[in-house]
């Protein structure tokens, strides 16, 4: 009999769904590795589903949840989803392993409750530092709520065998509230999907023929508050008051921040940026073609210089100079590997004088862009991350 693996994750997506597929990825290699992998998630529909994708099954559990929920009806969701996910799991015989993934956190409730009246073992794996980016967001401001959470973080850790941080700053951060083992594993690159070679470069659609002359920047991703693409807008505006005509925005995505973004620019009548809606990675890989480099865009915060997103090591794979507005560890990335540039959020001006030489100097663009792809397949290829992942699942079921 195959090893169970039980893995919790509330947001999980599939490659043709688009957004974050990392629970895809590691879903399929525990699977080929010999695994039984049974995930339960959510999604907007009315009625519990239970799906065979690939080599591993999928329960979908009827709760909706969308970037543009507010905060009350969010947290919401997320106990629905605590308290569902236990009630579903608690049906599944002979689970190994229970492998629970945030955000949110309290996808490590239902993990601690397995534990607790069910003697499963879990591995927590941490995507982005909970309570402490809503905390530095304000989203939550009630002190007692903010204690609350904290020791609940602090609890989920110290129960797990074993935590999984995405990036260095997440690492340093869980290393000091537990003792327990802290593996770091980022977020990954798919070299196969995304390999530049795979991409037909002269196929443009007619009603992007005027981007065959531009030099285009893409962020594609969540429209979030988070994401504060406003810093994008400003840079766009810029742009356009000084008649950097070469220049040209794309924005692919879809959230909370959607109409205010178009409004404003809509009211800054700008010229040289397009919003794209959400796509799957398949049709995300066409306007990656015609792009030059990607923005990688945050919120000016501490805790968001930790944050590990797929977006960037897409852009990796795909060969693209990344621009990033976030320090740390994405800007000691891009700037030791010269594969992009960091540009001040608050100085739009910056980024202008950065990209310029890139715009003017194709050997130069290249030269980068090769960077950015050497980066993916040495460092973060989803092969070798997954089998990180692997050897850690595997230490705890032998």
């Amino acid at each position: 009999m195959k090893p169970k693996i039980l893995y919790l994750h509330q947001y999980f997506k599939t490659p043709q769904e688009g957004g974050a597929i990392r629970s895809f990825y590691i879903a399929q290699a525990l699977a080929q590795a010999g695994f039984e992998v049974v995930i339960i998630t959510s999604h907007n529909e009315k009625k519990c589903r239970i799906a065979q994708i690939q080599n591993f099954e999928v329960r979908y559990l009827p709760i909706a949840y969308d970037n543009h929920f507010n905060t009350f009806t969010r947290i919401a969701a997320f106990l629905k989803f605590l308290f569902q996910a236990y009630c579903e799991a608690k049906k599944i015989s002979n689970v190994r392993l229970v492998y629970a993934t945030s955000t949110p956190l309290t996808v490590g409730i239902t993990a601690l409750w397995l534990k607790y009246w069910h003697k499963k073992k879990y591995i927590f794996e941490v995507r982005d530092l909970w309570p402490q980016a809503p905390i530095e967001m304000r989203v939550i401001r009630n002190n007692l709520l903010k204690k609350i959470l904290y020791w609940l973080e602090k609890k989920i850790y110290h129960q797990a065998e074993a935590v999984i941080a995405l990036s260095q700053g997440i690492e340093q951060y869980i290393r000091q509230k537990t003792n327990k083992p802290v593996y770091l594993i980022p977020n990954m690159a798919d070299n196969e999907v995304f390999n530049p070679c795979n991409q037909s470069q002269k196929y443009v659609l007619p009603q992007h023929n005027f981007l065959k002359d531009k030099f285009v920047v893409t962020y594609f991703g969540t429209l979030g508050k988070a994401n504060h693409l406003n810093y994008l807008l400003e840079i766009a505006r810029i742009a356009q008051q000084r008649q950097f005509t070469q220049l040209f925005f794309l924005i692919i995505g879809k959230g909370a921040e959607e109409k205010k973004l178009k409004a404003q620019a809509q009211t800054w009548q700008l010229q040289n940026l397009l919003f794209i809606e959400h796509q799957s990675k398949t049709n995300l890989i066409y306007f990656l073609n015609l792009t030059y480099a990607t923005y990688i865009s945050f919120l000016d915060l501490p805790v968001l210089q930790t944050t590990s997103p797929n977006k960037f090591f897409d852009s990796l794979a795909a060969g693209k100079l990344c621009i990033v507005n976030v320090q740390g560890w994405l800007k000691e990335l891009v700037e030791k590997n010269e594969c992009g540039f960091y540009a001040p959020p608050h100085q739009p001006e910056v980024f202008l004088e950065k990209i310029r030489p890139f715009v003017q100097n194709p050997n130069l663009l290249a030269q980068y862009q090769a960077n950015a792809q050497r980066l993916a397949q040495t460092q973060f290829d989803k092969n070798f991350l997954c089998q990180k992942v692997i050897e850690v699942v595997k230490k705890l079921t032998i």
